[in-house]
Order: structure tokens, then C-alpha cells, then sequence
């Protein structure tokens, strides 16, 4: 297990369409791993694969409601209602902007033992899987904010 360097913004892998996985492999297995504690060094709730350089359809999320959820290939097949809030990202540091999510999803992905699951997801929870699910797309925040990117420093104008 290590910890690996998470891409910040401006690294074109960001930007780039990840590729599904097709089988679990010793590789995948570590990475996956390896994304859990990069994740939890640098106090985040979820991590996509491209934010550590792998163009690999593969999510880890943490909310802290007592489960960690390992997605891969993950797609959302339903989602309702609405929430407008602040949000982060590990590959944009220091900087947080106003985005509108569903407030319920319903994504479905395999586990890392390569098995269908379903997660239901609110509130924080259903933010961090679109936040993710985003990043598999090279889709950052910043480019659904409302009004732009601040300074977790400076106060929000109005």
C-alpha cells in the first residue's frame, strides 16, 4: 500500500474519458488500495482513478456513515430531488465552489470482487458519487459552479 501523488488541475489526464475494467487483476487490486490511502492521507471523501494517473473507470468513497464504497465501473441509473452546496476537490486544493446535485442517486457498479451492487446514495453521500462519476469523464467541478471557484480562505461575496 502507498500512497500516490494526486493530479491537480491543468494535468490533461483529468480531462480524459477512463477506460472500463474488465477483470480484477493484482494491479487493479493495489491500486485500489493504494487509492483508500491516498484518500484518507489527504482527508478527502472520494477519489477517482484518474486523480492518481489511471485511466481506469474506478471510484473510492468515504463519507464517514460507517461503510467505504469501492465503485467500479459505476453509472447512475437514477437520481431525484435537488441540493446546491460547496464542494472540494483534492485535484483542485484549496479552492471550493457552489454546485447543484441530485440530492438521491441510485448508482449501480461491481465491488472490488467484481460483483453487481446497487448503492443508494443521499445527501453527501449521492454529492461524492457525482463528484466522482464525474471525474471518470474528465469532468472537474469548476465546471458546473454556480459562481465560479473561491479560496477556502476567503470568505464567499455575494
Amino acid at each position: 500500500m502507498a500512497i500516490r501523488n494526486i493530479r491537480v488541475d491543468g494535468d490533461d489526464i483529468l480531462r480524459k474519458v477512463c477506460k472500463p475494467v474488465t477483470e480484477m487483476t493484482p494491479r487493479i487490486e493495489t491500486l485500489i488500495e493504494d487509492m483508500y490511502d491516498t484518500m484518507y492521507e489527504a482527508n478527502g471523501v472520494g477519489l477517482a482513478a484518474p486523480q492518481v494517473g489511471i485511466l481506469k473507470r474506478i471510484v473510492v468513497i468515504d463519507v464517514c456513515d460507517g461503510e467505504a464504497y469501492t465503485l467500479i465501473n459505476p453509472e447512475i441509473v437514477e437520481e431525484s430531488g435537488v441540493q446546491e452546496g460547496d464542494e472540494g476537490c483534492l485535484s483542485l486544493p484549496g479552492l471550493v465552489g457552489t454546485v447543484v446535485r441530485p440530492d438521491r442517486v441510485v448508482c449501480k457498479a461491481l465491488d472490488e470482487n467484481m460483483n453487481e451492487i446497487t448503492v443508494v446514495g443521499e445527501g453527501l453521500l449521492a454529492r461524492a458519487i457525482c463528484h466522482e462519476l464525474d471525474h471518470l469523464d474528465g469532468i472537474l467541478y469548476k465546471d458546473k459552479t454556480l459562481d465560479g471557484l473561491y479560496s477556502v480562505d476567503a470568505p464567499k461575496e455575494d
